[in-house]
């Protein structure tokens, strides 16, 4: 067996469950999960028609690089929503099945194991993809711890220039899971400047892009900003995107990498050698939901609303903020983060997630201790019930 595989730590929802073994719930209260970021939305029905009406496709083995018209349908969207100039279909666009599929290949196919000492850069706390992607690829993690005093944001002023020289891969989340922070314009461009210099490429997970608050104010992307300082083929940059967020099609499992032709020919290759393929009944669903921006629209308004709702029960007794974007709320917690989720989920039947199971230890502490994950996913309702939920509990404590 792979001995790097011993390298793993155990999944948060595995540490979840070991939190709460032996913990009974009052079982006169109906159970609302807030620990996982699954869209409980409906799906849009004209994807599902889509889907349906193309079934003929699995009588035929898919392209690894996807359909013409479903790259087109990508490139297009890209352009659309970042104001880009050009995106090639042909050598920027690769579709993938789901960002979480991606996220990891992309490192097993980047990541020279055979340099001295290669590193791969991440926010601290982060997706823990991203760590295993790493160390599967044979590469040192390195964490970039993020705090409440740089606006939930990583610390990338205080990586060490040694760290940079040792970068093959930086991997960005923006918005930022759990934190909802967005990176903004100016930071994206100073990153790809010092990309340029140390030569690594940058991974930027933008899936939770398309939630956010104001409509004339959506989050900015890693494209966007190397065309804004000229780096119109996108060099060293790479954006991942999905449809599981944006359209509530999390079992769709279809998403889609852009940027840099150069690198996603060699990635397109190691694809082909994977068997990735995306089937063409999901191809045709994609296409279709990548083609329309009312249901995204519509997907907004509906977690505008549970922010708003929520956030009114909550502030006067937890100390959380709206977040920049994105569907979580990353509160800090009146007790021990791990005690707080175990007694919220024994005396009120509500699951959130240790902040400490989404980040590592490091040398100035663990950023996610102390801190609770809340995603706000089910109906408007069950997010209400589980918002006074969690003020009843801290107003007994």
């Amino acid at each position: 067996m792979n001995p790097d595989l011993d390298l793993l730590q155990p999944y948060p929802f595995e540490r979840l469950a070991r939190l709460f073994d032996g913990a009974q719930p009052p079982a006169g209260l109906s159970p609302i999960a807030l620990s996982i970021g699954e869209p409980q939305h409906p799906a849009p029905s004209f994807v599902a028609k889509a889907l349906t009406d193309h079934l003929d496709g699995l009588a035929r083995y898919p392209l690894t690089k996807g359909s013409d018209t479903l790259r087109e349908a990508i490139a297009g969207w890209l352009e659309r929503r970042f104001g880009l100039t050009h995106v090639d279909p042909l050598t920027e666009v690769v579709p993938v099945n789901g960002t979480r599929e991606a996220l990891f290949a992309f490192a097993q196919a980047v990541v020279d194991r055979h340099a001295p000492a290669p590193l791969v850069a991440m926010p601290n706390p982060f997706y823990q993809i991203y760590e295993g992607a790493a160390l599967l690829a044979g590469a040192e993690p390195y964490f970039i711890n993020v705090s409440a005093e740089r606006g939930l944001q990583p610390d990338f002023d205080r990586v060490p220039a040694e760290v940079w020289q040792r970068c093959q891969l930086l991997y960005l989340c923006s918005p930022g899971n759990p934190s909802g922070a967005v990176i903004d314009m100016e930071r994206l461009k100073q990153l790809i400047v010092l990309a340029q210099q140390h030569d690594f490429i940058i991974a930027a997970d933008e899936c939770y892009s398309e939630i956010y608050p104001n409509e004339a104010h959506p989050p900015p992307g890693l494209l966007q900003a190397a065309q804004a300082i000229g780096v119109d083929d996108y060099a060293r940059c790479i954006v991942f995107h999905s449809l599981s967020k944006r359209s509530n099609l999390p079992g769709l499992r279809s998403g889609f990498v852009a940027g840099d032709a150069a690198v996603l020919a060699r990635f397109l290759r190691y694809r082909t050698y994977h068997g990735c393929a995306m089937a063409p009944p999901v191809q045709a669903a994609s296409i279709a939901a990548w083609q329309d921006e009312q249901h995204v629209i519509e997907n907004r308004a509906r977690y505008r609303e549970k922010f708003s709702r929520v956030l009114e029960i909550l502030t006067p007794v937890l100390a959380v903020d709206a977040p920049d974007a994105g569907f979580y709320l990353w509160p800090q917690t009146p007790i021990d983060d791990e005690r707080f989720a175990r007694t919220l989920f024994e005396r009120q039947h509500v699951t959130v997630l240790p902040g400490r199971y989404l980040s590592r230890d490091t040398a100035t502490g663990n950023p996610g201790t102390g801190r609770v994950r809340m995603a706000l996913v089910a109906e408007l309702d069950a997010c209400v019930e589980a918002a006074q939920r969690i003020r009843n509990l801290i107003e007994e404590l």
